[in-house]
């Protein structure tokens, strides 16, 4: 477990010593593919670093011997296309093995890359290019995407490169290469936001991130060398950093890769997860959702041990029906594009179903209100990162090139998330949602997340999404947009019954005065729901609560 190297003990004895002495120690021009990949390879060459495999059947294997020369080899080939230290790149490349290679070998030469989902348009990838001063542009020739990326460079001076070329320059470039020095601070990815209420925004982060995720992989997943550890996510967002690549090795363990061309099923994961022999997994709440659903009798998943949920809250219902589908609990981690993992559940904190747990080491988090106030505990808060002692290792350095955003976030000694949440009387921290998301009605505060976890224990709701509409007396009044399951029909005794559901469960002003039933809901390319598209439809349909009684359903004292 090479990530001991970066830590004051090899051991802690509970989540005190762990909070006192776990943060990592940070050596002067650090470089995650020169200071653990190439020492690895010398110290463990035959270790395998990462199992790749796709939905055609085709199957890899790379120890981190090949990763070190495979990345040199790389390296070679990108500067001899005139890509330098500070070079912008984007990079389209899913979940095809050459993604790890490219980015060792970037983070070697000092180019920048910038992962991106091949799922962008030509609009989205015209705006990165020229936010990002773009010179390069890599990707996997799915068709698609190729073509959305030459519609967007046009007659721009950008090269455009294949993997198929990358890997063919893998056996013809020398697998030797002089060390590029870099300084901690100096970017070394940069990350698209998803823009989920804005447009999307630039995340760099500096070449001691991968540090960072030590907590992530050693103390949130809890990865040991033996573990073969399975995250989801595509290349194209700050998941796959957080679980395909840096913590994961310098846990130890070996990176499972499966590269499916469209939507994998619950049959395609539980497959994966039996015939790979997979310890550990990592997934949005979309998935577990999808996989609760299935009937686990049919797959042997026996070797998995741990499971981690991360990208939106986990909803306590999924949380207990996967633990009694499959005998694990969910360890529920928070963060987000600009930090590491800096709430979690680990091997001292017992998973509370919904809650995001407590603070990582070096992550000094703190709820304040709107005057920059530390809140009690059960009252909700902004969560914030206090920066007046340390500032975390793994949290971002800014938004590239824009200062003025950047200090929106950054200002009177805090980073602000703009997520809210409370914490409770055990110091476990629990998400009420964003602040954009909180809806206000008659006075009160209602977290959109905490009705979607009341209606998603009623066994005709899949997939819901909780925001407010313009109600004459309340001001807003809670809305829920519902998917519902197979056999059940949208009725007006359904709404009725619903509302009556939420009422036994909650404060009765959280009930859904509104109910309308849909086939899918609205969800970013990363998989989170966009409630913020959903009251911009409303306002488009002028949808206020009057207009819509006899459209969507109300309840029988939705005049109170």
């Amino acid at each position: 477990m090479y990530a001991l190297k970066f830590l004051k003990k090899n051991k802690f004895d509970d989540y005190k010593d762990y909070i006192e002495n776990g943060a990592p120690q940070i050596p002067s021009n650090f470089n995650f593919s020169y200071d653990v990949i190439d020492v690895l390879a010398n110290e463990e060459p035959d270790k395998v670093a990462l199992l790749w495999t796709n939905d055609s059947g085709e199957k890899k294997s790379f120890t981190f011997k090949d990763l070190s020369k495979m990345s040199n080899a790389a390296a070679n080939f990108l500067s001899s296309r005139g890509l330098k230290k500070g070079d912008t790149v984007l990079l389209f490349l899913r979940r095809r093995w050459e993604y790890w290679i490219l980015m060792l070998a970037m983070h070697k030469i000092g180019v920048i890359p910038i992962p991106s989902t091949n799922q962008l348009k030509t609009e989205d990838i015209e705006y990165r290019i020229q936010q990002a001063d773009v010179k390069a542009i890599i990707a996997f020739d799915d068709g698609h995407v190729v073509n959305e990326i030459k519609n967007a460079i046009g007659d721009k001076e950008i090269q455009f490169i294949t993997n198929d070329e990358v890997a063919d320059s893998l056996s013809k470039m020398p697998e030797t290469l002089e060390r590029v020095y870099n300084e901690n601070t100096d970017t070394m990815v940069i990350y698209f936001t998803s823009g989920t209420t804005d447009m999307p925004k630039m995340v760099a982060h500096n070449f001691i991130y991968p540090l960072g995720h030590i907590n992530t992989a050693l103390f949130w997943q809890r990865l040991k060398d033996d573990d073969i550890h399975f995250t989801l996510s595509e290349s194209g967002w700050a998941k796959c950093s957080w679980g395909k690549m840096y913590g994961q090795w310098l846990a130890g363990a070996t990176v499972f890769v499966f590269d499916f061309s469209s939507i994998a099923t619950a049959h395609d994961l539980l497959t994966a997860i039996s015939e790979n022999h997979i310890t550990s997994f990592c997934a949005p709440p979309t998935v577990y959702k999808m996989l609760i659903h299935a009937d686990f009798t049919k797959y042997d998943i026996s070797s998995l041990k741990k499971a981690d949920i991360a990208g939106e809250a986990l909803n306590p219902e999924v949380f207990e029906r996967f633990f009694k589908a499959t005998g694990i609990k969910l360890h529920e981690g928070f963060g987000q594009t600009e930090t590491c993992v800096m709430l979690f559940c680990n091997e001292w904190i017992e998973p509370k179903p919904g809650s995001m747990g407590m603070p990582a080491a070096g992550w000094d988090v703190q709820l304040l209100d709107e005057s920059g106030r530390p809140v009690p505990d059960g009252t909700v808060g902004e969560i914030c990162v206090s920066l007046k002692d340390a500032r975390p290792t793994g949290l971002f350095q800014g938004y590239h090139k824009n200062e003025k955003l950047t200090s929106q976030v950054f200002r009177d000694g805090y980073y602000h998330t703009g997520d809210v949440a409370y914490r409770d009387s055990d110091g476990y921290y629990w998400f009420v949602g964003r602040n954009d998301d909180l809806i206000k009605t008659s006075g009160y505060r209602v977290s959109p997340f905490e009705v979607e976890s009341v209606l998603l224990e009623h066994p005709a709701v899949r997939e819901v999404a909780v925001t407010g509409i313009p109600d004459p007396s309340r001001g807003m009044a809670v809305k829920a947009t519902i998917v519902l399951n197979k056999y059940f029909q949208s009725t007006d005794i359904l709404i009725r019954q619903l509302q009556d559901h939420v009422r036994s469960r909650t404060a009765s002003y959280k009930y859904p005065r509104v109910i309308e039933f849909v086939d899918s809901l609205p969800m970013t390319i990363s998989g989170k729901i966009r409630r913020a598209l959903i009251r911009t439809l409303d306002s488009a349909k002028n949808t206020i609560i009057e207009p819509i009684k006899s459209t969507i359903g109300l309840g029988k004292d939705e005049e109170k």
